[in-house]
């Protein structure tokens, strides 16, 4: 029998059947001694076959193929990695301008990780109730830059039911992981998308405007109106899994888009002569913001992302 793993706690798993209903699981012994080089060999989203044993008890007896999945290094374990959460069909990055500040850098992170395991991305721009007009003008540059290069983007409040009737409509009928810094206001915003999932939110930190952590572990709600929404506990590391420097611009659409006008293949777009990517950046066709962010990822910084959080 086939199920839908909804949550995992690391020693059983919560699954949805077909019909709804939820059963609790184990993994059976031989899955667990697969040569695996993730620390959890299953997550929330995977796809599984189950048995009932004679006792009652539930065990999952195969891991279907993922068509994607969101990844980062376990911290403890450098050689290994923690799947988050698999089979999306989009990853909603909600930020904001302040309380808490979600850099560019951020975002182009959160962009990156997301092209490169092939999940479309999207950015919720929160909290436009408390932009003064310098700011929401600031904030609009902002929106105008991603949407140049082809990310839909949205600005919106929590309390503003025409924005959150605009929200139903990009999550309906998909499997979709919220994402961004605590205290921008996610479970706020999931809450008042669908008042019946009743999630828990947290207290915003005086000290460093963040929200507190309130989610142990991943967990995905089905919407009443139709689709899947993944919360997932607080990531302060999330690093990309064997990514070479040459690969990095292939994960830019405004950089893959030109870089085989380049004058070498091996082109890193940083120095080179008869550089595309260098070219329009001189130009103004790629934003001087988001090659600095190219290059500080290619200079190995995606992999000490601290401030980076799911959740």
């Amino acid at each position: 029998m086939q199920a839908l793993v909804v949550k995992s706690t690391g020693s059983w798993y919560l699954v949805r059947t077909s019909s709804g209903e939820l059963l609790e699981c184990r993994l059976k012994g031989k899955i667990r001694l697969d040569d695996r080089k993730t620390t959890n060999p299953i997550a929330v989203g995977d796809i599984v076959d189950y048995q009932t044993d004679k006792d009652g008890s539930n065990q999952i007896t195969r891991i279907h193929e993922r068509k994607n999945y969101i990844i980062r290094k376990s911290i403890n374990l450098s050689k290994q990695a923690h799947i988050i959460a698999s089979n999306l069909d989009q990853a909603v990055l909600v930020a904001t301008l302040v309380a808490p500040r979600t850099s560019l850098g951020f975002i182009d992170r959160f962009l990156l990780t997301a092209e490169a395991y092939d999940i479309t991305a999207k950015i919720v721009f929160n909290k436009k109730d408390v932009l003064d007009k310098e700011m929401l003008a600031l904030q609009q540059e902002i929106i105008d830059l991603y949407t140049f290069i082809g990310y839909e983007c949205f600005l919106i409040s929590s309390f503003d039911l025409a924005d959150i009737e605009l929200l139903k409509a990009v999550l309906k009928d998909k499997t979709s992981l919220i994402a961004g810094h605590s205290g921008v206001g996610k479970t706020t915003l999931v809450n008042a998308i669908d008042s019946t999932l009743h999630l828990r939110t947290g207290d915003i930190s005086s000290a460093h405007l963040k929200g507190m952590h309130t989610t142990t572990f991943a967990e995905l709600f089905p919407l009443s109106f139709g689709g899947d929404i993944i919360d997932s506990p607080g990531i302060k590391e999330l690093g990309l899994v064997e990514m070479k420097k040459e690969e990095v611009g292939h994960y830019f659409p405004e950089i893959r888009a030109i870089m085989n006008k380049c004058k070498f293949n091996n082109c890193l777009h940083v120095n080179e002569p008869h550089c595309a990517v260098i070219k329009a950046v001189e130009d103004g066709k790629i934003s001087q913001e988001r090659y600095q962010s190219y290059l500080g990822i290619l200079n190995g910084e995606e992999m000490d992302w601290h401030e980076w959080e799911i959740r």
